[in-house]
């Protein structure tokens, strides 16, 4: 027979074999003694952690013969035609290549029919979350109301993905991710019955790249049983994780400490050209950054697997680093890591963080240095301080109070371009004004959204057939439109399209428009001396006018 991998033979074949999910499997097992197993389960969490391991366990516990306080008995043949996936009656399912109507309606069809051997038909649906919309659908009748003899196990990493119908409808169980203890016992149990040699704090090495995957950690403990001749070293283990040495890690970031960026950039180079990752660099400089602050506030809550990665290094840093230091450190690598992922040259960002990492942030700076930095320009302060207090008693000894002189806060104000106003205002027409006023939704809505809603508190208040004047109601928005050379020049384009002409644009403060036009009247032949009374204002005319504004707005009928 061909070699097959460590995960594939070293699968879990009962639940006490599974590791680190001991919740999860007593609940099972309970279920199981106690008859109150349900009709479909979803089982969720990270890949390798033993979701499509456990349905397959529970689909032989459903169909044991033996079954023995909740363990499937692996002897009966049953259980041994489910291990060898040779029983018809239990259906494993991918669905990333099965995620059609089709192939769901077929398996809705034939979960009608009977088991032919086992007293439960079993389907175990993988990656359940990559289903269509609609096989979702086609499943979700039979999850509610399946036949008695039919129990459906869905196995996913992506629960968000999946329908809050389907989940409703099944028992979840969430599997966390595998601790670096539990892999490393795991392995040595393994190695041990192998008779294979090895190193402990290589076994911590795989079990932190897998980052809590027991079928990745036996993968790459596969690959380093093939690398280094039947005996796991550290060294082989970094060589096929692409991770670095603790040691080097811990020079690195003493060189840091000391602001010693050439030393920094010199390791940094030396590891890459080594062929290390630079990804796997990143993640282990953040491990180690992460160690330090938790050692530093609790150090027993530090794992006793982590404590063997120790080097010399840890504790002189440890107490050199402050936490806010290293949870700067965390967040620059952080962002270096996310820009990776977008580039094929990770030297340069490399490269970037680290002289930004040895570089002391303005807060961390010793506070006697600042104060150093500020006594010459405090001490002048304080010298002018006392004259001034000096010459302050002296007046007040003479009876003379001094007077202080307060700023006046400068009144910001547009200045009015009257040679461009009075010419539109000499020609100006009531007429002209209401066909702009006419067309003047149509020209907001041919601009781009950022100038319409510019120009969403504007209005005209004056036309003639060469000029048109609009009011804004912030002197603000008056200047930013005039300076928008982009938008005087939608406005003119709207306004050649929907009129046929292209009138001069001037924009005014809707407050100063009243004196504007006051003040060219008074210049424009507005008649001096004696004036004829003028004729009173209906007072239905003043409501009106009180309701609407101005009387040139309103045109008043006598029928």
């Amino acid at each position: 027979m061909s070699y097959q991998a460590l995960y594939r033979v070293w699968r879990p074949q009962t639940f006490s074999d599974v590791i680190g999910q001991n919740a999860i499997t007593q609940t099972l097992k309970n279920a199981l003694v106690t008859g109150q197993t349900s009709h479909a389960y979803l089982f969720c969490g990270p890949r390798g952690t033993g979701k499509t391991s456990v349905a397959k366990i529970l689909a032989k516990a459903l169909n044991c013969e033996h079954l023995q306080d909740g363990e499937p008995d692996n002897t009966c043949e049953l259980c041994q035609a489910i291990t060898a996936g040779a029983l018809t009656d239990v259906i494993e399912i991918d669905a990333a290549s099965n995620n059609g109507v089709d192939e769901i309606r077929d398996i809705r069809d034939k979960a009608k029919y009977a088991p032919t051997q086992a007293r439960v038909k079993v389907y175990i649906i993988d990656e359940v979350h990559m289903l269509s919309t609609g096989a979702f659908n086609a499943l979700l009748k039979t999850l509610e109301e399946p036949p008695a003899h039919v129990v459906f196990i869905l196995a996913t990493t992506e629960p968000q993905k999946i329908p809050a119908t389907i989940i409703s409808r099944t028992q979840r169980f969430d599997f966390r991710r595998i601790t670096a203890e539990d892999i490393v016992k795991r392995m040595q149990t393994i190695l041990d019955d192998k008779q294979i040699t090895y190193d402990k704090q290589a076994l911590l090495v795989i079990a932190r790249a897998a980052e809590g995957g027991m079928r990745d950690a036996l993968s790459i403990l596969d690959q380093v049983l093939s690398f280094g001749q039947n005996h796991v070293t550290v060294e082989n283990a970094l060589d096929v994780t692409g991770g670095v040495a603790t040691a080097q890690l811990g020079e690195y970031l003493e060189a840091l400490q000391a602001h010693d960026i050439a030393k920094a950039l010199t390791t940094v180079e030396q590891l890459l050209a080594a062929g290390k990752d630079a990804g796997r660099l990143i993640e282990d400089l953040i491990a180690y950054l992460r160690d330090l602050m938790v050692y530093q506030q609790a150090p027993k809550l530090l794992a006793e697997a982590e404590t063997e990665l120790v080097d010399a290094h840890f504790k002189p840093l440890a107490q050199a680093f402050e936490a806010q230091q290293l949870a700067r450190m965390i967040a620059v690598l952080n962002e270096t890591q996310g820009q990776l992922r977008l580039t094929n040259h990770p030297t340069i960002y490399l490269e970037v963080a680290t002289v930004r990492l040895g570089t002391a942030a303005p807060a961390q700076q010793p506070q006697a240095a600042k104060e150093t930095q500020a006594s010459p320009t405090v001490a002048a302060l304080e010298t002018q301080l006392a004259q001034l207090q000096q010459t302050v008693a002296q007046l007040q000894t003479a009876g003379i109070t001094p007077a202080v002189a307060r700023p006046k806060k400068k009144k910001h104000s547009l200045k009015v371009n009257k040679t461009k106003i009075y010419p539109i205002l000499g020609s100006a027409t009531r007429k002209d004004l209401d066909a702009l006023k006419e067309i003047w939704p149509d020209l907001l809505s041919m601009l781009t959204v950022t100038k319409r809603a510019m120009m969403k508190i504007s209005e005209p208040v004056a036309a003639s057939p060469d000029g048109v004047i609009v009011s804004f109601d912030y002197d603000i928005l008056v200047e930013r439109a005039e300076n928008d050379a982009a938008l005087m020049a939608e406005l003119k384009a709207g306004l050649q399209k929907l009129s046929g002409k292209q009138p001069e644009i001037v924009l005014v403060q809707s407050q100063a428009w009243p004196q504007i036009r006051k003040d060219y009247l008074q210049a424009n032949g507005a008649p001096k001396g004696p004036q004829k009374k003028a004729p009173q204002t209906p007072p239905v005319v003043k409501t009106i006018t009180d309701l609407f504004g101005d009387e040139d707005n309103i045109t008043v009928t006598d029928d």
